[in-house]
Parts: C-alpha cells; structure tokens; sequence
C-alpha cells in the first residue's frame, strides 16, 4: 500500500482535490481509500436510524453492513487524539493507495495543498516531509523551493506525479513500542 499524506490548513481545498484525484487514479485502475481527520463532534449517523439508537444508547462500537457498503463507528469513552497509523491498519489490506487527508503534523510523506487566499502559512518550508507543493498560484508561494509545484486543478497531473513517484509512498507501518 502507498501512502500519502494531503496536509493543508482547512479552506485549502483538500477536500475538493481528493473528490477529483480520486477518480483519476481509479481510472489508472489503481484502488483507492481516504482516512480524513474530522472536528470532534462529527457524525456519521442520523437520528431515529438504528444505528444512532444503538450509539446513544451507550454501545462501544456499532457496525452496520448491507450486500454494498459496511460503517464501524465506535465511541471514544476518553477522548483521544486519533492515530494515523492505527487507522491505517484498519484499511483493506488489497488497496493501492490511501489517502490522507489532514493530520498534517504525521510523520507520513506529504503534499502540501496551500492557496494565497486561504490567508493560511505554508508548511513546506518547516516540515521535511513534504515532497510537493499543490497551489492554485505558483508565483504567490511565501518562499522559494525547490520542490515540485503542483497544479491544483489539474488532477490528472498530480495522479501522474504520484505514479512516477510512487515508491516514495510505500508505506511500513511504524513498530509498536513497548
């Protein structure tokens, strides 16, 4: 499995580049999964479906599955910063990628999706571990790189970079420590 890492300050655009990077790299017949970072008091569920009765009632974990699609939604009885790796680890085992999206203080290899208008730093210039650059303005960056830059709305070009770089995105699980 490769991994990559989208990181950005919210207002980026990461969701709206993942909806379409997507796409491209199923279409190079690639499987594709998403681990996203959320606020904390996302939900999933609805009120009155089962499943949220189920949760509100006080269950740990609640897994719901059809013949087309299963959720596991498990409640944290103390709150607890999620962990990129242990969510990686609960990913199918027979995908090609798994994108990222946010947890951009990982220690996962990243592309750094930065927009002047979001009015937001870059993180390129302070963290190693970024290998790329997506921005809608080139000529805008905050400071000079030798890094790639990326062209934001062309998803096409950034599924292509990931390609030809893809074995910098094989992903080894860090070990446990004792």
């Amino acid at each position: 499995m490769k991994v990559v890492c989208f990181a950005g300050y919210s207002g980026a655009g990461k969701t709206t580049l993942l909806e379409r990077l997507i796409p491209a790299l199923k279409a190079g017949g690639q499987r594709v999964s998403v681990v996203k970072h959320a606020h904390h008091q996302f939900d999933i569920d609805q009120p009155g479906k089962d499943s949220y009765r189920h949760r509100k009632a006080g269950a740990f974990e609640v897994l719901v599955a059809s013949d087309l699609r299963l959720a596991l939604m498990r409640e944290l009885e103390v709150p607890t910063p999620p962990n990129v790796h242990s969510l990686l680890a609960l990913l199918d085992n027979g995908i090609d990628w798994a994108l990222v999206e946010g947890f951009k203080n990982s220690d996962l290899p990243k592309l750094e999706i930065w927009r002047a208008s979001a009015g937001k730093p870059a993180i390129y210039p302070y963290d190693p571990l970024v290998l790329a650059i997506i921005t809608d303005d080139a000529a805008s960056l905050p400071e000079p790189t030798a890094l790639p830059v990326l062209d934001l709305n062309d998803a096409g070009q950034i599924a292509a970079w990931l390609a030809q770089h893809a074995a910098r995105f094989d992903y080894s699980a860090p070990e446990a420590t004792a």
